[in-house]
């Protein structure tokens, strides 16, 4: 009425007030028949990166979207500096415009701000050069004078082009939750409900909360990714209950980071729900029951309230329980909601009715039947839309018997999840794994689920009830060290790695010198320094430095309650060095080896870990002003996500040098995608730790820093120029070239193996000792930087001693390790009917048919031009194409989850060598079952190599037929392909492996891949590839191009615009 043009929601703290904002404006918007354009700004309160009330930027915009905002963005609270990893991501994630207008800086002392026109508009035009923004303005703090400096900086540049982003269902609670069809199986907790927990409705109906709340927190804590609330009791206020429930869970960090799914058959309860969460919840439930006037009408609230929607397959005539019914009622909803409603169909979650089995009733002998095959059609026919269902309805008939309805659920969620079942109500706390299951229980219970046997209920009620029924030692030590002075004792026991009297030793130095902090000054450094120099020397190897680490660090650790007092004076060193393992990468190994070393050199270290972000890592390298960085990574997202930080770093005006490091880095990689990006400070790559203390000493030396660096950006100068010259040499085939030259295989003349036990399978009961034969023992040293082909290593004139004392070492510990059980190993594996699709996809069939795809691999092909008979490989080559009956596998172990706790535990004891020991064998034992599992697909469960009789040498030289190469490695370079896999094996559920951002597999010691059979296939690199191919790989994967570039950052072989 006041004549605005539009309408700003900004200086978001609390997400629900906005979204309350947003639901008058929805409504206004419709009574008034006309929209006017929202603006939507929320708020960052503080370096965590989330708002007052703890939402993330992605978590906030999934949450407002639905206003579908002329732009979204930020303001107030923070400065551009501490803005902009924000406004990054929200640049990265909105289909939308994005606004900013930041204060200037922070606050000082006296509440005014700082920031001059000139250095706020030098950060805003930063912005504007990267493409971040399409709106800049000022905040607290700003005049007109900053406004007009602004103007200028931007004036350059072009606005942010607004992305496509891919259709998804995005739901949030603090944190974001993203379902699309490349996601994993969606567990919805299903405990919180009064209908179907006996639990939690007692604590409801007796008004305890604060226990109610826990039935929650232990859903999420066993895999919950959404938390269904439900209230529906006749003696209870549902309203009520539900405000009540869903206020204090919003308290509640651990479970308020999912999303919630208000859960209720009262409309009114409904709405009391959705008016308690800031996230983007799901209204469960709405149907056509009542007619579409009313369900598009609650249709349009759901959407104005800001949630993605439920809607049963319940018309005017009753819940569908037939295929025909589920599908036409779900089709019927889908057109009302996205032709008349609006509603995206990515918010659209159907639920086609899982009803109970096994009743004894004729007609409900296809109920399970009809829902799996109704999610296929529906998968099929209505784009985007995703399917749920209470799981635990199709066991009801078996109430009071836990194992069977394990069993029940375990099987039709394999077979629901197979046809397209994105998410389900089930609780997550019991969910059995199919190929767990007794083979007898699971051969009955499939019988009933897949309706295969007329007597099917019968004979799994037959066997229902039996169901229910159902310390490092010393060697060699010579005592006369004993009888020494004191501060010799400590030189001996530190340059020997001697721990048994470390700590009476440091008390009697203790007491002797009279100051806590002279005994670190004086023997212990002392006897660091020997320990140093005899390393650097080549003296002493890098195990032994491991030792000495750990009697040091058991020194100090006596020592640190006799230090508080003496804590402001601190004891000195030669510098302090902060050393990260990239977000999204969970390997340490090398890190924590390099940490070591430096400890023993006398450099403080301030280890963040591992997965650590960018913010993180700088924020806590400015707190603790380091004078060295060290990133660490293995995997090849990594070396994106260091070259990421290196422009952080310049853009924040950082003077810190940066050592990069880990198996996958290189010096070609540093001089030419991190070193240019940051200029401020010298970028050097570290080979190993060998050479870490020798760069570092250099760097922190006033003398020798400016030299070096010098050096460095020299040969880094050569090195790029070299490189470019390469580039500029080295011809690449175009992609149709090099598909025209792809491998040649007979395939009418060879016909391919049929597995022996095809499906998804659990291998059980490993045995570890089994796997200890299996062990490739040569990188296994190469981790302790001891070079050498075992066993020849331990006879090498130089590190022999040290070689053989170590691998006495690790076969003590690897005896503990079988004979007291220290770790699990699990693993699973797939043999699937698969061709090849085009050139270079290969498609995986449901069945023998071969008609309906269950998932697709997208491989990549070398471009470089081969010598004459040569082929441009890639690995759906080694597939047959359609009209072959061919197949595939795939595979994912580990050595075991309880590494990183019994890792731990050896730190939390100062013990790094046991430690970093205790790692490097799980990495052989995860190695060494991948090598053991495929031999036995290979004479067993495939069938095709059954008198295959190789020794472990002949093993790791490779010499048997078939490969198993990796996502990740170099005939598949590609990390995502890993997701694919993960979905297609349940590996998570079955293995308990993990995927992080990167797809980097947790727990680290872990292996996966894929099976090719065919006697001509062979491991190989891809190598550096042309524009055309990633623009292809973009179109095949549905990336848009800069997605495809980053994840095969490394083998680009053009330079990126």
């Amino acid at each position: 009425d006041g004549c605005a043009d539009l309408l700003l929601v900004e200086t978001i703290f609390d997400t629900l007030k906005a979204k309350a904002a947003i639901f008058a404006l929805l409504e206004l918007f419709a009574e008034r028949g006309r929209r006017w354009p929202i603006m939507v700004s929320g708020t960052i309160t503080d370096a965590s990166g989330r708002t007052l009330t703890g939402q993330t930027a992605a978590a906030f915009w999934n949450a407002v979207s639905h206003a579908e905002p002329l732009s979204v963005g930020f303001n107030c609270a923070l400065g551009p500096e501490q803005l902009r990893v924000h406004v990054e991501e929200l640049a990265r994630i909105a289909d939308t415009h994005v606004s900013v207008y930041p204060n200037a800086g922070l606050p000082n002392a006296f509440g005014g701000y700082d920031e001059s026109p000139e250095a706020m508009a030098a950060e805003i035009g930063a912005w504007a050069e990267a493409g971040l923004v399409n709106m800049v303005g000022g905040c607290c703090g700003t005049t007109p004078d900053h406004i007009r400096a602004m103007v200028e900086a931007v004036a350059p540049h072009a606005p942010r082009a607004v992305p496509a982003i891919p259709p998804r269902c995005r739901l949030s609670g603090l944190e974001p939750l993203e379902i699309g069809p490349d996601s994993l199986f969606v567990n919805v907790g299903e405990r919180t409900n009064v209908t179907g927990s006996a639990r939690f409705k007692r604590l409801v109906m007796e008004g305890d909360y604060a226990t109610a709340i826990d039935v929650a927190r232990e859903q999420v804590a066993n895999g919950a990714q959404v938390v269904d609330v439900n209230m529906d009791e006749a003696l209870l206020d549902g309203a009520a209950a539900m405000t009540t429930f869903l206020n204090l869970i919003a308290g509640e960090p651990d479970i308020a980071r999912v999303p919630v799914m208000i859960d209720s058959s009262d409309w009114a309860v409904i709405e009391a729900g959705l008016k308690c969460i800031q996230g983007k919840g799901v209204v469960n439930s709405i149907s056509l029951k009542e007619g579409e006037t009313a369900f598009l009408e609650r249709a349009r609230l759901v959407r104005r309230y800001g949630a993605a929607v439920v809607v049963m397959a319940f018309d005017e005539e009753g819940q569908a329980d037939t295929l025909e019914r589920k599908v036409g009622i779900c089709t019927r909803a889908y057109r009302l909601l996205t032709e008349e409603a609006g509603f995206p169909p990515q918010d659209i979650i159907f639920d086609p009715n899982i009803f109970a089995i096994a009743t004894g009733i004729e007609e409900h002998n296809r109920y399970a039947v009809d829902f799996i095959e109704a999610v296929g059609a529906i998968k099929r026919d209505l784009p985007h839309a995703l399917i749920s269902g209470g799981v635990s309805n199709v066991s009801f008939s078996f109430r009071g018997n836990n194992p069977v309805r394990e069993a029940i659920h375990a099987v039709f969620l394999y077979h629901a999840i197979r046809a397209g079942l994105d998410m389900g109500i089930v609780n997550a706390g019991q969910l059995a794994v199919y190929d767990d299951l007794p083979e007898a229980l699971r051969e009955h219970v499939e019988d009933v689920v897949l309706n295969r046997r007329s007597d099917a209920t019968e004979r799994l009620l037959v066997i229902a009830e039996a169901c229910r029924d159902s310390g490092a030692e010393v060697r060699g030590e010579d005592p006369a060290w004993r009888e020494a002075p004191v501060e010799e004792r400590l030189a001996h026991a530190l340059v020997n790695g001697i721990d048994a009297h470390i700590e009476a030793d440091t008390e009697e130095a203790r007491l002797q010198l009279g100051v806590p902090l002279a005994v670190i000054e004086g023997p212990l450094m002392d006897g660091m320094n020997t320990v140093g120099d005899l390393f650097g020397a080549g003296k002493m190897f890098l195990p032994q430095v491991i030792k000495s680490a750990r009697v040091m660090k058991k020194a100090v650790a006596h020592l640190e309650p006799f230090l508080a007092a003496e804590r402001a004076a601190g004891a000195t060193s030669q510098g302090r060095v902060l050393m990260a393992t990239v977000k999204g990468d969970v390997h340490d190994i090398g890190k924590n080896i390099v940490g070591v070393v430096l400890q023993c050199n006398r450099f403080e270290v301030i280890d963040l870990g591992v997965m650590v972000p960018a913010d993180t890592i700088l924020e806590r390298a400015v707190a603790e002003k380091v004078d060295i960085i060290g990133l660490s990574g293995l995997i090849t997202p990594s070396l994106v996500e260091m070259a990421q930080i290196a422009r952080e770093m310049e853009r924040r005006n950082l003077d810190i040098p940066l050592l990069i490091g880990g198996a996958t880095t290189s010096k070609a990689h540093t001089a030419v995608k991190i070193e240019p990006g940051y200029g401020k400070a010298p970028t050097v790559w570290v080979k190993d730790a060998s050479r870490a203390v020798g760069v570092v000493q250099k760097l922190l030396s006033p003398e020798r820093r400016e030299g070096f660096a010098t050096e460095i950006r020299d040969d880094y100068v050569q090195v790029r120029e070299s490189f470019a010259e390469r580039q500029r040499g080295s011809e690449r085939l175009t992609l149709t070239a090099a598909r025209a030259n792809a491998l040649q295989i007979d395939w009418a003349g060879y016909m391919p193996p049929v597995p022996r036990n095809s499906g998804v399978h659990v291998v059980e009961d490993i045995d570890l000792a089994v796997l200890c034969e299996y062990i490739d023992w040569t990188p296994f040293f190469l981790t302790w930087e001891l070079g050498g082909r075992y066993p020849a290593i331990l006879d090498d004139p130089n590190k022999g001693r040290m070689a053989r004392s170590l691998f006495d070492d690790a076969r003590a510990m690897l005896a503990r390790i079988v004979d007291e059980r220290w770790l699990t190993p699990r693993a699973v594996y797939g043999l699937f009917p698969a061709n090849r699709e085009g050139r270079d996809d290969v498609v995986v069939w449901t069945g023998e048919g071969r008609t309906e795809p269950r998932t697709r691999f997208r491989f990549l092909r070398q471009q470089t031009p081969r010598r004459a008979g040569q082929p441009n490989l890639c690995l759906a080559d080694f597939v047959a194409p359609s009209g072959t009956p061919d197949y595939l596998g795939g595979f994912a172990v580990t050595s075991g989850t309880e590494v990183a706790e019994r890792a731990a535990a050896y730190e939390a004891e100062h013990d790094d060598y046991n430690a970093i020991l205790l790692k490097a064998l799980a990495d052989r034992l995860a190695e060494a079952l991948a090598e053991h599992l495929h031999a036995r697909v290979r004479r067993e469960f495939w069938g095709y190599a059954v008198d295959e009789a190789l020794d472990n040498e002949a093993l790791v030289s490779e010499r048997y037929r078939g490969i198993r190469p990796a996502p990740g490695y170099p005939a598949c370079p590609e990390h995502t392909e890993k997701g694919v896999l993960w979905e297609l094996l349940d590996v998570e559920l079955r293995t308990g492996i993990q995927l992080t951002e990167s797809f980097a597999m947790d727990p680290a010691a872990s292996v996966s891949g894929f099976y090719f059979a065919h006697p001509d296939t062979r491991y190989f690199t891809v190598g550096k590839i042309g524009r055309d191919q990633i623009e292809d790989y973009a179109r095949r994967k549905g990336f848009d191009f800069a997605t495809a570039e980053r994840w095969l950052a490394s083998n680009l072989g053009y330079t990126p615009d």
